[in-house]
């Protein structure tokens, strides 16, 4: 396989933010198991040494050989993933792509409106740093942001729900964060991979971030541009009632915290999600 084919935007450089929860794992259940790289989770989907899991997003910038090191302890060395399933494109989820995808030779699938960013067809609205928030929104001007181009190695998801060897999940399409943005969702134990449809921590607080605070939030504020489509995908997932979620910052939920938390907001999401100012607000507060 040929690298020169595949590209990161000039823009991806190691970015230098660290939580406590950095290097950690959580078996959430036998077969999803969460691992944390720097600030964002990627989640292994198969039983422990177990032949046929699939990877889901692929981590920070710079941390290749921290994901390859950790699907092997888990699963064997001579037992690479399937895939690798994209939530969506923003480079905390495919900073380390292009090289696990050489390493692995492995497919890449994402949801049909989210391959022009992963082709270097399109690049994403700029983060917007005037957006209301903390720290981490008034830095996020820094954050890469080119589409990366991953050629012929990213496909789209089937259009029937399906996900390619993982076939008791399917895939939901969540847009507002990005436009092909995807959740991910087992009915028979209500295991949901919510990507950034919404989080577990206030991804625009500094403080959140580093100590993982736990707070259920709408999508990182400073790089969601459409939030009537984000307010109507936090819906679909409410409505759903997951008993786990694994989100793409943040603490894997459960229990109460979880369902009265993303019951809570679905209800005041023009209030909790929604900030007050930014580029991308517009009529959605009232």
């Amino acid at each position: 396989m040929d690298q020169h084919q595949m590209s990161y935007g000039s823009d991806y450089k190691f970015i230098p933010a660290i939580s406590i929860a950095n290097g950690s794992g959580v078996e959430v259940l036998p077969d999803l198991y969460s691992y944390t790289v720097q600030i964002v989770n990627i989640v292994f989907v198969g039983e422990q040494k177990g032949k046929g899991y699939v990877l889901i997003d692929a981590g920070m910038p710079g941390s290749a050989d921290e994901i390859i090191s950790v699907a092997e302890e888990r699963f064997g060395k001579d037992n690479r993933p399937k895939a690798i399933i994209l939530t969506h494109g923003h480079f905390d989820h495919v900073g380390a792509i292009l090289e696990l995808v050489e390493y692995w030779n492995i497919p890449v699938y994402a949801h049909e409106l989210e391959i022009p960013f992963l082709t270097g067809k399109k690049s994403y609205p700029d983060p917007d740093p005037t957006v209301e928030g903390g720290m981490i929104a008034k830095v996020s001007s820094l954050f890469p942001n080119e589409s990366i181009n991953l050629g012929e190695h990213v496909k789209p998801l089937p259009t029937d729900g399906s996900i390619p060897h993982i076939h008791e999940f399917q895939w939901l399409h969540t847009p507002g964060h990005t436009p092909g943005h995807i959740s991910i969702y087992r009915e028979k134990d209500r295991s949901l991979i919510a990507g950034d449809a919404f989080v577990a921590v206030r991804q625009d607080s500094l403080y959140s971030v580093l100590t993982q605070k736990s707070e259920i939030s709408g999508p990182p504020r400073y790089f969601t541009p459409d939030w009537e489509s984000a307010w109507q995908s936090v819906n679909t997932l409410a409505e759903l009632d997951p008993a786990i979620a694994i989100t793409g910052h943040g603490l894997a939920l459960t229990g109460e915290q979880l369902s009265k938390g993303l019951k809570n907001l679905a209800n005041e999401f023009d209030q909790i999600a929604i900030p007050d100012y930014g580029k991308a607000v517009k009529r959605y507060k009232h």
